[in-house]
């Protein structure tokens, strides 16, 4: 955005070079009256006629022909919302519109189509989540001021590194890194800690056109890693992601006389699952992102001895660093232990569960701004200004992805999405697990995974009711496929983290996203049946 500008004035300044006559006009001026007119029409025909231009319009386009042509069992809203949905996601997935304009377009397509009310839309761009990434960003930026990313960076890289590189080595410790942190803490805060290491990591490496085809691959690897690794790591215990601890409230809701699911019990089905699809992951990677020759390419700019001097230059830990390490560690050990287990509840249970993971986080970025850094007097751990960088596009992406979540549910397509699955009373069980993950993990790419989660499983429990089968092999399935969320930047927000870096595109998501997710579908239908039948006990009679 900024740069057109400069692009513009930079051409003035040599026009005004190349002309000395300070009357010399700025704008060439026609010499043929006849040739102008033909010239000017082809012109503006192929200024308008631009892909980008097709594109912004092709979104109004597919709206219109959606409200006029296609008819939905349901209220007239329903059917609005759907083809608001595809004007918004033509624009996201050609960026014919830039990525945090189009993530504003509910506020205004949202009232416009009776779908909900301005104030409605607007509430969803700021919520708990959204408070989590902002005091998670200010931290992340106090890390980064003070270099702190830059030492955890060249720790992990000596750990991994090799000698010589050995990428693959090196991709597997930081992907390892970041899925163990997830296990402990939010999805997104994991993404938002581990991405300013894996950053430092690949600031290493030249940037733009001197970058090297095959650091360019690595660079784009490191960055789907840590996205996905985030996404896999908070599968594996209660407390790491939102849609396990639904899913355990839910469970405990419908069936109050069953037993509840503890920490311990999930974590013996769920940690063998998520280590089968992180090595997947990692194979996947492997395969598609580094090549023969990548040691030597990376080798030139991940030299130990050098990685060594540097960490000695860094010199020791200074007041600052070691204040912002400490926020940082008590901000995981709050998100950790705000909700434990039904037995041991956590603090949050002293604040009647009004307390968020977006109230710590903010909380706790406050502190920096409290706290004094002993290097000038009067001068705190960061001020405002320190703040200018604050990625307001992923905010309003995320407000988005919330906008849309609420607007499907409050216009009836989640209940029409709901009675399409109905045909999953007629099928095998055989066929129903992969089926219910499949479709869980379709619908989590258009909606937050939570609220997919809060759709899918009492439909799954009514469908698990009339087959007569044992509700936890439906409604594990369907809330493990909603974490599946790896096609599209707006699938969960840990994904928006990665996107934001600009090392990767919607093209590589995709195309690491598609068998990622074919592996996870697969090992989660075998798996639930076998190992998820002796965990859950699922083999006995239920209804």
């Amino acid at each position: 955005m900024a740069s057109t500008p400069v692009t513009v004035d930079h051409h003035l300044h040599h026009h005004l070079h190349d002309d000395d006559d300070p009357k010399s006009p700025l704008l060439p001026v026609s010499t043929d009256p006849t040739q102008r007119p033909a010239e000017s029409f082809q012109f503006s025909l192929q200024s308008i006629l631009t892909p980008k231009n097709v594109f912004i319009l092709l979104g109004p386009l597919l709206c219109a022909v959606i409200c006029v042509c296609v008819k939905l069992d349901g209220p007239s809203s329903s059917r609005n919302m759907l083809a608001v949905l595809a004007w918004i996601f033509v624009w996201w997935m050609t960026e014919a519109v830039p990525m945090p304009i189009t993530s504003m377009a509910p506020l205004f397509l949202f009232p416009l189509f009776g779908i909900s009310s301005s104030d409605d839309v607007a509430h969803a761009y700021m919520d708990d989540v959204i408070a989590l990434v902002l005091g998670s960003f200010i931290l992340a930026l106090a890390v980064e001021h003070y270099n702190i990313h830059r030492r955890l960076a060249l720790n992990t890289t000596l750990l991994f590194c090799g000698d010589p590189v050995n990428p693959p080595l090196l991709l597997l410790g930081i992907c390892g890194t970041t899925a163990f942190v997830s296990m402990w803490m939010h999805n997104v805060a994991a993404a938002l800690l581990m991405m300013p290491v894996a950053t430092g990591i690949l600031q290493r490496f030249p940037s733009g056109s001197a970058q090297s085809p095959l650091v360019n691959k690595f660079c784009r690897a490191v960055v789907l890693g840590v996205i996905y690794s985030a996404a896999i790591g908070g599968i594996s215990t209660l407390t790491g992601t939102g849609v396990n601890l639904i899913l355990v409230g839910m469970w405990k809701s419908y069936f109050p006389e069953e037993n509840p699911i503890s920490f311990n019990t999930w974590s013996f089905f769920a940690l063998p699952l998520a280590l089968v699809i992180f090595f997947a992951l990692w194979v996947i990677l492997c395969c598609l992102y580094i090549r023969r020759g990548s040691s030597q390419a990376l080798s030139a700019y991940l030299d130990k001895d050098h990685l060594k001097r540097e960490l000695q230059l860094l010199g020791p830990m200074s007041f600052a660093e070691k204040v912002v390490l400490a926020v940082f560690s008590t901000l995981v050990v709050l998100w950790m232990t705000r909700r434990l287990t039904d037995d041991i509840p956590g603090w949050g249970a002293l604040f009647n569960g009004r307390a968020g993971d977006g109230t710590v986080s903010v909380m706790m970025a406050t502190l920096l701004f409290i706290i004094p850094n002993k290097k000038q007097p009067g001068e705190k751990l960061m001020d405002w200004n320190k703040c200018k960088k604050l990625p307001w596009n992923i905010i309003l992406l995320l407000g988005a992805g919330f906008a849309i979540a609420d607007g499907v549910k409050t216009s009836g397509l989640a209940d029409i999405l709901s009675r399409a699955l109905d045909f999953l009373e007629e099928a095998p069980y055989w066929a129903i697990a992969p089926a219910v993950c499949l479709i869980s993990s379709l619908i989590t790419e258009f909606m937050s995974n939570n609220a997919t989660t809060t759709l899918v499983i009492p439909i799954l429990i009514q469908i698990a009711k009339s087959m007569h089968v044992h509700p936890l092999l439906f409604m594990i399935p369907g809330a493990i496929g909603a974490q599946f969320s790896y096609f599209l930047p707006t699938g969960t927000p840990s994904n928006i983290v990665g996107f934001s870096t600009g090392h990767i595109e919607m093209v590589d998501m995709i195309k690491t996203g598609l068998p990622l997710k074919i592996v996870g579908i697969a090992v989660l239908s075998l798996l639930m049946p076998t190992l998820g039948a002796y965990v859950f006990v699922t083999d006995r009679a239920f209804w």
